[in-house]
């Protein structure tokens, strides 16, 4: 009997022990179940991703966009100072630098916020009115969603897109037209050119991108746009005096080739820089940059020899321009071999633009912007559509369609044309009733490096 007692106190001990442990083991097991529980929900839930600012790339865009100054002053300027005469020298030099730095300001006035601002069709919007809004702390996209840039970098970037077009023009009407009007001109189609371009074919809701047209660094926006306003301009202003009569050959060979050169060398920041990261893209960029320029330096080389029996350092110098055109809207979407191709037609193409379609036109375009520009540009731009594609070795997706992209790449350009020349008839109107477009015939015949600046490149 005490046994059995005994084993009964016994089992009452062990079943109130485990009924302890078990009230002491509750709490852990009920948040063992709440950390499960947590992190499921965590799972559920996506954690906003951060955007990230990397040194890198802000090193990278900060020296692109010096390299697209370089470009302009002294670069471009040197290029088309050394292709005119001795007494127009500084009057180009002039206009290059001070249109450049005229469209710097307006892009930081209204032309920021007009071309990148909003979601506009064809413009944008006032939101960013004299960079209202912009601070230290404001990001801009990059090709990358969470990969940003200081807003301030992306905008000093495109201020130079937009100051080397409009600059570029200057070579078309060359040796004539009064300084005044080129500043008035520059104003007014810069406005209501360039600006509605560049948001339709790189602004948020553009309708030239929201159509999948290809322009990385500006075909459109930069080469046709000014190409066909410096043709414009070159038909109204007419002839310079005594030309197909007297001499007008380039004084300075030498300084062409050293402004082609800088051409050359600030077109990496140009075309690389395009890709707002320093990541493989902007190395794409960067060796079809160099290849397609090499490429079609050959090939005008080439052509001058067959053609003209002799191959020239002007046409050397105006082969690497014409290779770099054609591979900008290219050069970050097609492989090495495709800029290579794009180059070498570039080479012979634009040949043909600044020597047969130059004849055909019979325009007196000083410096052959719409041949090397133009022509080169719209070549650039639809073969785009063609060597983008995988099977050429592009970046193109497996579904991509040579024949649709090239028929949006052709939109792009026409609609690139029409416009550019349509502005670019009304603005020089404008600016022939308000101050007069070309220099009294005395003030041509002196060089209006004088006669406008009252300085002279040389002294003898």
């Amino acid at each position: 009997m005490k046994k059995l007692f005994a084993i009964m106190l016994a089992a009452m001990s062990l079943s109130l022990s485990g009924l302890v442990l078990a009230q002491d083991a509750a709490p852990a097991a009920a948040a063992a179940v709440a950390e499960v529980t947590a992190a499921a929900a965590a799972d559920a839930v996506p954690a906003e991703v951060k955007a990230e600012v990397h040194k890198g790339d802000v090193a990278w865009m900060m020296t692109a966009t010096m390299l697209v100054i370089f470009m302009a002053v002294p670069g471009l300027a040197l290029f088309y100072g050394g292709l005119v005469r001795a007494k127009n020298m500084l009057s180009v030099l002039m206009q290059v630098m001070v249109v450049f730095s005229l469209i710097s300001v307006l892009w930081a006035v209204y032309g920021y916020s007009l071309a990148f601002g909003g979601e506009g069709l064809i413009i944008g919007n006032l939101d960013k009115l004299f960079l209202s809004g912009v601070t230290m702390d404001s990001l801009a996209d990059t090709f990358t969603d969470n990969v940003k840039l200081p807003e301030y970098v992306f905008i000093a970037f495109q201020a130079t897109f937009a100051g080397i077009t409009c600059a570029l023009i200057v070579g078309s009407f060359a040796e004539r037209m009064k300084f005044s009007a080129v500043l008035l001109f520059s104003v007014i189609w810069f406005t209501f050119c360039y600006l509605p371009i560049a948001h339709m074919v790189w602004g948020a809701g553009g309708y030239l991108l929201d159509k999948g047209a290809l322009d990385f660094a500006g075909g459109t926006v930069v080469h046709i746009n000014a190409g066909v306003a410096g043709l414009v301009g070159a038909y109204l202003l007419g002839k310079r005096i005594g030309y197909g009569k007297e001499a007008m050959t380039p004084h300075s060979l030498t300084l062409t080739m050293v402004g082609a050169s800088m051409l050359w060398v600030g077109w990496f920041g140009f075309n690389a820089g395009s890709n707002l990261e320093a990541t493989s893209g902007a190395a794409l960029a960067f060796i079809n940059t160099l290849f397609a320029t090499a490429a079609a330096v050959l090939a005008w080389t080439l052509g001058e020899a067959i053609f003209k029996g002799k191959p020239s350092m002007l046409g050397a110098a105006s082969g690497a321009v014409a290779g770099l055109v054609a591979i900008t809207p290219a050069c970050g979407s097609v492989g090495p071999m495709g800029a290579i191709i794009i180059g070498f037609a570039s080479g012979f193409v634009c040949l043909w633009g600044v020597s047969g379609l130059k004849k055909m036109l019979g325009a007196d375009d000083s410096l052959d912007v719409f041949g090397v520009h133009g022509v080169g540009g719209i070549l650039g731009a639809i073969l785009t559509g063609v060597f983008t594609a995988p099977s050429l070795g592009g970046t193109g997706k497996d579904d991509f369609s040579i024949a649709s992209q090239v028929l949006i790449q052709a939109e792009g350009v026409v609609i690139t044309i029409v416009w550019s020349a349509v502005v670019a008839f009304i603005a020089y109107k404008i600016v022939d009733v308000l101050v007069g477009l070309r220099v009294p015939e005395d003030e041509e015949r002196e060089g209006l490096d004088i006669t406008a600046h009252g300085e002279s490149a040389y002294h003898y």
